[in-house]
């Protein structure tokens, strides 16, 4: 896939600088294609993107999501689990298989995943014009449009992964990045955002015109409960948006291996997290992307690297596993896309990582909306105890001394 057509994350998180590097221009490796989207002022939402939602024949409300996350509430002094949760951006069926691929490793380890849905990878490229992003031309996305075929594939295989108990969250649309993306909109901007990603998904149908698929299992404005913006950028003013307050989580942020606490306006948050790289002296965060890019600074570096990358990539999705699982047991939140850079090395590194994972006891792989539910569960004073342990410090006294009088 052309570089141009995904969202990329920014740089390295380094120990010095200690933040993330946006995806502005300046970031973007020289081989990315860039697009000109000159500023316009707000488009109003197509009637099809706000209106009957449910009615195409393209969703269905079948109730609760099959495989509830189990919500057990601590016992006094039990040993916390190791929650692995991991998240998909863009989900779209853009290389053959992979999107089935995970599912299948999904299975495997007996989890779930979160797959952050692009709305407009349910929309054709002849329907551009129903979408009409904040600041930008009627039309205009940052990361292109899918083919009629993937289109197809991308619907059925996240049918397929709802019915298997993984969530469907949000991605956004048209992935704006930088000075004039994201970063500018209004929290009326977002919401229009939002509504249009649920009318591309909840009418898929109609839009695309195809009949030889099923209804997607559920009801989207039911299903999204959290999401991540493109380039982690604008998440101030997505958590000011009506469409947001009746959510549960947002995944737009950087962090570090810590337990999560809330914003203010009550969403938990889950940000990306700052795991250590083997080799280096910086940590990265814990999604493909970002160790591509501290690796080849383009998706197709050096093949005679590949074999040493892949390996390094998996080793710092274990070092991240092992330093929580070792210690604080914060959950461990690791981000992907699916795409092929160099020759697809973080695919079988995610891949490889998780397997190990699930060898050792009490790790649980989760989706987002299954983590919030255990943490809702918990008793309030336990969380505090667990919010209180730094990166990679073990509970004073054990587990059974730590918790057992929170």
């Amino acid at each position: 896939m052309a570089m141009g057509r995904r969202a990329f994350l920014g740089a390295a998180v380094t120990a010095a600088a200690g933040a993330l590097a946006g995806c502005s221009t300046g970031d973007t490796p020289s081989s990315a294609p860039t697009a000109s989207h000159p500023t316009t002022a707000p488009a109003t939402p197509s009637t099809a993107t706000t209106s009957g939602l449910i009615g195409d024949g393209s969703t269905r409300d079948s109730g609760p999501q099959p495989h509830q996350p189990d919500a057990h509430r601590l016992a006094p002094g039990e040993t916390p689990p190791q929650f692995v949760v991991l998240s998909w951006d863009g989900a779209g069926e853009t290389a053959a298989k992979l999107f089935s691929r995970f599912r299948g490793l999904a299975r495997d380890v007996h989890g779930s995943m979160t797959f952050f849905l692009t709305g407009i990878y349910t929309l054709p490229e002849s329907k551009r014009k129903l979408y009409a992003p904040p600041q930008h031309p009627v039309g205009a996305s940052a990361i292109g449009y899918l083919s009629d075929r993937s289109v197809h594939a991308t619907i059925e295989q996240v049918g397929l992964a709802w019915t298997e108990g993984h969530e469907i969250g949000t991605h956004f649309n048209g992935h704006f990045c930088g000075a004039t993306g994201v970063q500018r909109w209004s929290p009326a901007e977002w919401d229009s955002e939002i509504d249009q990603a649920i009318g591309f998904v909840s009418q898929w149908r109609t839009n695309t015109g195809f009949t030889d698929l099923p209804p997607l299992p559920f009801d989207y404005r039911r299903e999204l409960v959290g999401g991540r913006t493109p380039c982690l950028e604008g998440g101030a003013n997505l958590r000011r948006a009506k469409r947001v307050q009746g959510w549960k989580y947002d995944s737009s942020g950087t962090g570090t291996q810590v337990w999560p606490s809330r914003f203010a306006n009550g969403l938990w948050n889950l940000p990306m997290q700052q795991i250590p790289f083997p080799g280096h002296s910086f940590e990265v965060l814990s999604m493909d992307y970002n160790m591509m890019y501290n690796q080849s600074r383009v998706p197709n570096g050096d093949p005679a690297m590949r074999a040493t990358w892949g390996s390094q990539a998996k080793e710092s999705f274990l070092a991240g596993f092992r330093r929580a699982y070792q210690s604080n047991r914060a959950p461990l939140i690791i981000g992907n896309h699916f795409e092929r850079w160099n020759g697809g090395i973080y695919m079988d590194a995610v891949a490889s990582a998780v397997t190990a994972m699930a060898a050792h006891p009490d790790v649980r792989f989760v989706s987002f909306r299954q983590l919030v539910a255990w943490l809702e569960a918990q008793d309030p004073a336990v969380l505090r105890r667990l919010r209180s342990l730094p990166v990679g410090q073990k509970p004073a006294g054990g587990w059974a001394e730590y918790l057992g009088a929170a």
